[in-house]
């Protein structure tokens, strides 16, 4: 199974025959082009020309982040999956107010669920959530508007965040803030959110969906929008139980960490991150329909066919929520 290459200190990537090397002054690695599937660079690291062309070549996305854990921008390959007939469907469903707003509201409805489902896992080990619950469960999720799905959406971010210091007593948050985060929490949420983004785009990349056509989020310039919707969808599976892993279990504490205007992780720290998420991709359930175990990384490529059904009328879009 092809991994992610995780850059995570300076150098150089560059071509060596027909494969990569990755170069510093502490090490010159050779780096089998057939077992990646995408490379995440999390510190200054210089392409060469050669190596541009072989990722071209072989279809392989390169993600940038700052020291922050923000995504930066991605070297994109040209487009593998490729039609013309679905990008225009796409767009026509974005533009059709009706169509887009079942498609949002059905989004923020998956992140609802998904939402309170992992709250209810921590519930059953103890921790004392009902509030948060009860908020979430009463939130309206309208579906006559794009604006108002938008604020039903931001209304959910509220009591989920605001539990995180009833399941862990570790790194508090009295808000979410970002850009730089302020405090440990918030640059482990920024830090997961834009991995959780990058895989999504992966994903989306081997559908034949456009990624900067989006339902919930704007379509916007320098960002691919409809990553951020499917991403919405798998936060509270993903990004959320990641963190609360690494915490709880003391695998992260307050040394992984660096300040100067925001909090962001070391080079250990994201490491320790990357270790922990990338297990989480990886673990399969069974799937109801498909009568098989998926990973949870290969369900965010299933959301896209999904959409994809849905635009071509062969079936009525149904978002992801978890079902164990």
């Amino acid at each position: 199974m092809k991994e992610i290459l995780h850059v995570n200190s300076k150098g150089i990537l560059y071509r060596k025959d027909n494969t990569l090397k990755f170069m510093n002054k502490d090490v010159d690695k050779v780096i089998p082009i057939h077992a990646i599937n995408e490379v995440n660079c999390y510190d200054k690291v210089s392409l060469r020309s050669g190596a541009i062309s072989l990722l071209q070549k072989e279809k392989i996305i390169v993600n940038f982040f700052n020291k922050y854990g923000f995504y930066e921008g991605s070297l994109y390959p040209r487009v593998e999956f490729n039609s013309g007939m679905i990008v225009v469907k796409q767009a026509l469903t974005y533009d059709n107010k009706k169509e887009r707003c079942f498609i949002a509201q059905e989004m923020v409805k998956g992140m609802k669920q998904n939402m309170i489902k992992t709250l209810k896992y921590y519930q059953k080990k103890g921790k004392n959530l009902e509030e948060y619950i009860n908020s979430l469960e009463n939130i309206e999720i309208l579906g006559d508007d794009i604006n108002r799905i938008l604020s039903s959406e931001g209304k959910l971010w509220q009591p989920f965040y605001a539990s995180f210091n009833e399941i862990t007593n570790k790194f508090p948050i009295e808000k979410r803030e970002f850009r730089p985060p302020t405090n440990e929490m918030n640059a482990l949420i920024s830090f997961g959110n834009s991995l959780l983004y990058t895989t999504t785009l992966s994903e989306i990349y081997h559908t034949y969906l456009h990624p900067s056509i989006s339902f919930l989020h704007e379509p916007r310039q320098r960002r691919f929008s409809l990553a951020c919707d499917l991403a919405d969808i798998f936060k509270p599976l993903i990004v959320s139980r990641t963190i609360f892993k690494l915490v709880n279990t003391n695998m992260l504490n307050k040394k992984h960490f660096k300040k100067d205007v925001g909090v962001f992780l070391t080079q250990k720290g994201r490491e320790k991150f990357i270790s922990e998420y990338t297990k989480k991709l990886k673990t399969t359930i069974k799937h109801p329909r498909l009568n098989k175990k998926v990973s949870y990384r290969y369900l965010i490529r299933l959301e896209g066919y999904k959409l994809i059904k849905h635009i071509l009328k062969d079936q009525e879009y149904e978002s992801f929520k978890t079902w164990w």
